[in-house]
């Protein structure tokens, strides 16, 4: 938590530190990420603007997990910039007060969960071409290209293989 009560701003004034920030583990598609390392350095500003506080969080993240295609390890490492606005007035719309300030106190932590949570890509991945795993006997198609070109019969269909091999 960064208390914003220390910070006296006039309107066009702006406020540069450098946090600390703790980054926790995320569950995406089931399957935990780990950030390593779990605290990453954070550039935070606060510029005080006419009706509120324009806040800015830089840092970078690299998390561990698995992929989502072979199951191996998968890295992702990304560079976040990421900007909430705060109204000063307590009756503002909720979309003018950002949920991560609480009684003048930003959760950095939840945002920067938040902010890395929005930058990963749609499918997580140990490589861009990364071939998976195969559907009949579940081996890493990235270790051991092969094909199954037997055809398995479902015995239940059997009677009507027969009468087709007649007509």
């Amino acid at each position: 938590m960064f208390s914003l009560r220390r910070i006296r701003l006039r309107s066009g004034e702006e406020y540069r530190d450098e946090q600390e920030v703790v980054l926790e583990p995320l569950e995406v598609g089931g399957q935990r990420y780990l950030p390593v390392p779990d605290h990453v350095r954070a550039s935070l500003t606060v510029v005080q603007a006419t009706t509120g506080r324009v806040l800015e969080l830089r840092f970078r993240a690299r998390l561990h997990g698995p992929c989502q295609r072979c199951l191996t390890d998968a890295v992702i490492e990304r560079d976040l910039d990421a900007r909430e606005y705060h109204a000063a007035d307590p009756a503002a719309d909720e979309e003018l007060r950002s949920p991560y300030v609480r009684d003048d106190q930003l959760d950095l932590s939840a945002w920067a969960r938040d902010a890395l949570a929005l930058a990963l890509p749609e499918q997580i991945l140990c490589r861009a071409d990364c071939a998976g795993l195969c559907a009949v006997c579940g081996r890493d198609l990235n270790l051991e290209p092969h094909e199954h070109h037997e055809e398995r019969v479902d015995p239940r269909w059997s009677a009507l293989e027969q009468l087709r091999e007649r007509l």
